[in-house]
């Protein structure tokens, strides 16, 4: 039988981990009701080591803040190939594979709480919101954009922020659905706002001019022209036989 041999570890190395321990927990229950005795006990390491290389719980949600918002704004990359929609698509897998791994977490850092109220968490939320909208705007090739291409990115992430937020609260909607559903509403935003604004219907003519039937554009415009009411076979005028 061999005993195992704790390995000593660096500082760098131990505040990683420690992150690393803060963010696994914090993905099943709420920062607030996650202890220092908790992360201790998970980390394999005394209460008074945790307090010798973070000052306290805020000091650590902090630093696992910050790895959580580079990785989640890190999901909105995408490589500018290919039709916008699949590209949206495959951001928003991954978007809600971040959701789905750090769900309680993810929920109280968006609500906010005690533990998520200072400046600093807020500062690091609103980076995140900002990666993601830059990130659409390289899509969309856009370096100066109007003001009603802001309104509408910005109302996306927005969106696509709450709806995950709900999703969390029992996920009664199929999450593939609703991944669909938020490429579906950019190009909604979109439309209605190039249906007021000339440069945004620019923008709009040339998303929809790569997109192919079969993707999830395509896919959005089939579905609402099946709603449109057919309208009834013309019936013959008799008047005049």
């Amino acid at each position: 039988m061999t005993t195992g041999v704790r390995r000593r570890m660096g500082v760098e190395e131990r505040k990683q981990q420690l992150i690393g321990v803060a963010l696994e927990l914090f993905g099943h229950r709420s920062p607030d009701e996650v202890s220092i005795d908790e992360i201790a006990a998970a980390a394999g390491i005394s209460r008074p080591l945790v307090y010798h290389y973070f000052p306290g719980k805020q000091s650590l949600y902090e630093a696992a803040l910050r790895r959580a918002a580079d990785e989640l704004a890190a999901r909105f990359v995408e490589p500018p190939r290919g039709p916008l929609g699949a590209r949206l698509l495959r951001v928003m897998g991954r978007f809600f594979d971040f959701v789905d791994e750090h769900g309680p977490g993810f929920a109280a850092l968006m609500r906010g709480g005690p533990a998520v109220g200072s400046s600093t968490t807020n500062a690091m939320i609103d980076e995140v919101r900002q990666a993601a909208y830059e990130q659409i705007l390289a899509h969309l090739a856009v370096e100066a954009p109007s003001a009603r291409l802001e309104l509408v990115v910005r109302s996306w992430v927005s969106l696509a922020e709450s709806t995950a937020l709900l999703w969390l609260d029992g996920r009664r909607v199929p999450r593939a659905e609703l991944e669909l559903q938020l490429v579906h509403d950019f190009a909604a935003l979109a439309a209605v706002s190039a249906a007021y604004d000339a440069e945004m219907a620019g923008i709009l003519v040339g998303i929809l001019a790569d997109e192919p039937a079969d993707g999830p554009f395509g896919d959005l415009v089939a579905r609402l022209v099946s709603l449109v009411p057919q309208a009834p076979p013309a019936v013959p005028d008799q008047t005049l036989r």
